[in-house]
Parts: C-alpha cells; sequence; structure tokens
C-alpha cells in the first residue's frame, strides 16, 4: 500500500521548497539535496494549509517562491526581488501571518492513493531521466574512449613504421660501411703490387 504523502518544507539558494512526499528521504531526493536538511534543521513538515494544498495538487513535484516571501508556491518561480531592497531583516525573516482559514488537508483514504500515485509517477519520471542523462554521459565516454583508441592505435602503428625504417636504414648503413671498407682493404693490397711492380720496372 502506498504511503500516505506529508508537506515538507525547506530553503536552497534563493528559493523555498516545498513537495508532498511519503518521506522525509523522499523529499531529499526530489530535492536533491546531498545532505539531510531535516537534521540540520533547515528543513521540516510543513501545516501551512495553502502549502498543503499546492503540493497535494502536484506530488512528487518541487514547487518554488522567492526565499523569505509569502508568495504562493509554484513550479517556475522568479527570483525574489526583496533581498536587494533589504527586505530581509537581520536576524531573520518574519513569518508569514497566521491565517485563519481550516486546514484544506485532504483526508479522503482514495484522494490520498491518487495522491501517492502522482508522487510515485514523479519519482519515476525522474528516476528515468536520470537514467537517460546517465545513458548519454555513458554514450559519450565511450565515444571518447573510442577516439582516444583510435588515436593511440595510429601513433603506436606510425611509432612501429617508423622504428622498421629506421632498423633498415641502419642495416643498409652498416652494410655500406662494411662495404667501405672491403673496398678500402682490396684498394690498399692492389696499390701496394701495383706500386711494387712500379719499383722493380723502374729498377
Amino acid at each position: 500500500m502506498a504511503k500516505k504523502l506529508k508537506t515538507y518544507q525547506t530553503s536552497l539558494g534563493f528559493f523555498d521548497l516545498a513537495v508532498a512526499a511519503p518521506s522525509m528521504q523522499a523529499a531529499l531526493r526530489a530535492w536533491g539535496a546531498d545532505r539531510n536538511l531535516f537534521h540540520e534543521g533547515v528543513a521540516k513538515p510543513s501545516d501551512d494549509p495553502d502549502v498543503i494544498a499546492a503540493t497535494m495538487a502536484k506530488p512528487g513535484v518541487v514547487l518554488k517562491r522567492p526565499v523569505g516571501s509569502a508568495a504562493s508556491f509554484k513550479v517556475d518561480a522568479k527570483l525574489p526581488t526583496h533581498l536587494a531592497d533589504g527586505g530581509a531583516k537581520k536576524g531573520g525573516r518574519k513569518s508569514a501571518p497566521a491565517k485563519n482559514k481550516p486546514r484544506q488537508r485532504a483526508t479522503d483514504q482514495a484522494a490520498d492513493r491518487k495522491a501517492a500515485l502522482a508522487f510515485d509517477q514523479a519519482e519515476k519520471r525522474r528516476a528515468r531521466e536520470g537514467a537517460k542523462q546517465e545513458a548519454a554521459r555513458r554514450k559519450l565516454r565511450a565515444r571518447q574512449q573510442r577516439a582516444l583508441d583510435k588515436a593511440q592505435a595510429a601513433l603506436d602503428a606510425a611509432r612501429r613504421k617508423h622504428q622498421k625504417n629506421a632498423a633498415d636504414i641502419q642495416a643498409e648503413l652498416a652494410a655500406l660501411e662494411k662495404r667501405s671498407q672491403a673496398e678500402d682493404a682490396r684498394w690498399e693490397k692492389e696499390r701496394a703490387r701495383l706500386e711494387t711492380a712500379l719499383r722493380q720496372a723502374q729498377g
């Protein structure tokens, strides 16, 4: 059976955030928080009937409003403007005046099940988007690795070709040096023989 949803609220950056979730851990995941904001005292369950009504209408969807304001929570909220005008007083912001409207929390079990189902669908949608992003990252890494492997293979092949050509040239130089030495030795013998014959002819 799906867990009953509760509304949780926190402040991150320039926005107040609220979400209807079955647990604090689920709310932290929805906010993308990398630490336990509830333990730090910057997140809490909300008892504001207007906030509860807004989040229960969009279970699992993170709603925003400019930080420190009493504006309605929305999917897309504009950046706060009162901060630049000194609206945020030192010592913390003033809380919105309590409203005398009756609580609007849905108590009907069918409505709770519908809200919980909507939250599960939002969670699955986030999971699918995360999986798509991870698949795209893996695809990019694989493409980069293939390009790297191709470039490395080309470099290795060029290095092997150079080493073979250099070895062939060295072998040819060694053969030429050997031929040169043999020619020098042959010439020395022939020169000595011819010079001896010349001296004898002059004799």
